[in-house]
């Protein structure tokens, strides 16, 4: 779509949603709206009830010094390589079924800025914008063509407790937006780690994503630094100028739903509906039903 007098352009007196803290500024539109106030941070914060500090360094450095980052020889590259020689995302094909352990470079690797498992790290790379659409509220729309497979941007906010989470949402009406995302992880012996994130107070410009049953971004849990993943989104196939950014709320894998979700779906709930637009839209935006179990009284014996 061609830029008009009444398109998308850079307003003149330039609004940075980001308060400088990306490597890019994120303009918004219209010229002279500026979404709700917040507290601005590129990376995740330790919020209420959690027993993590999602900044501590708890992993150990590889030591390819004199050679690059390559699986066999890498400590970080255990599960293979996550990044081409363009810096795209390696497993992001439809024939996928579950998401593979990403571990970059970190901070105490004796590897170089330079090395091709250092993406996320790098931060925000494209121009992106916070807009204002019909039904939806704000929204995110990238300014410029991002490749398949290139990450986009990361969903930051406030990492907190199971508790809290349910203390927010029982404050929450249905008119309120939920901000609140919960990433569950299979490990191993069936075991699930769950951290939940919350961008509504403090966070970035993933906040501003919204929900479709098609999205053109994947999220992938990546680990840097510490066992706290960053929820890192990735183009899921080539996204043009102008065209908004999104991802299934449900955190599914390349759309794909499976009898546990199924389970999860909580018919008798007032549903939120869904304005994404696609072909194969639910018509209501996703529920988790697990975060909304009533809280247990306190003991005030």
């Amino acid at each position: 779509m061609a830029a008009t007098e009444e398109g998308p352009e850079t307003p003149t007196e330039r609004l940075d949603v980001a308060r400088g803290l990306e490597n890019v500024p994120v303009s918004a539109w219209p010229p002279g709206a500026e979404p709700e106030p917040f507290q601005y941070t590129p990376d995740h914060v330790a919020g209420p009830g959690t027993d993590v500090d999602p900044t501590q360094i708890t992993f150990p450095g590889c030591i390819c010094l004199k050679t690059p980052c390559l699986p066999g020889t890498c400590s970080c590259l255990r599960h293979g390589e996550n990044y081409d020689d363009n810096s795209r995302l390696r497993d992001i094909g439809s024939e996928g079924k579950c998401a593979k352990p990403v571990f970059e470079c970190n901070v105490l690797c004796q590897c170089g800025d330079h090395c091709r498992n250092r993406v996320v790290q790098q931060g925000l790379q494209f121009q992106l914008q916070v807009f204002k659409t019909d039904k939806k509220g704000w929204g995110l729309r990238t300014l410029e063509l991002i490749p398949k497979g290139r990450f986009v941007c990361e969903y930051a906010g406030e990492v907190l407790g199971y508790a809290e989470v349910q203390r927010r949402i029982q404050l929450q009406t249905v008119h309120d937006p939920n901000y609140i995302i919960a990433i569950r992880e299979h490990v191993y012996n069936g075991q699930v780690m769950e951290t939940f994130v919350d961008p509504a107070y403090i966070g970035n410009i993933g906040r501003f994503l919204n929900h479709s049953c098609e999205p053109n971004l994947l999220m992938i849990p990546v680990r840097i630094d510490s066992m706290v993943p960053k929820l890192a989104l990735f183009a899921a196939k080539d996204i043009l100028p102008e065209e908004e950014l999104s991802y299934d709320y449900s955190g599914r894998f390349l759309n794909l739903m499976d009898s546990e979700d199924k389970e999860r779906l909580d018919h008798g709930k007032i549903r939120k509906p869904c304005y994404c637009g696609a072909k194969s839209c639910a018509a209501f935006l996703p529920y988790d039903s697990s975060l909304f179990c009533p809280l247990e009284k306190p003991d005030v014996s």
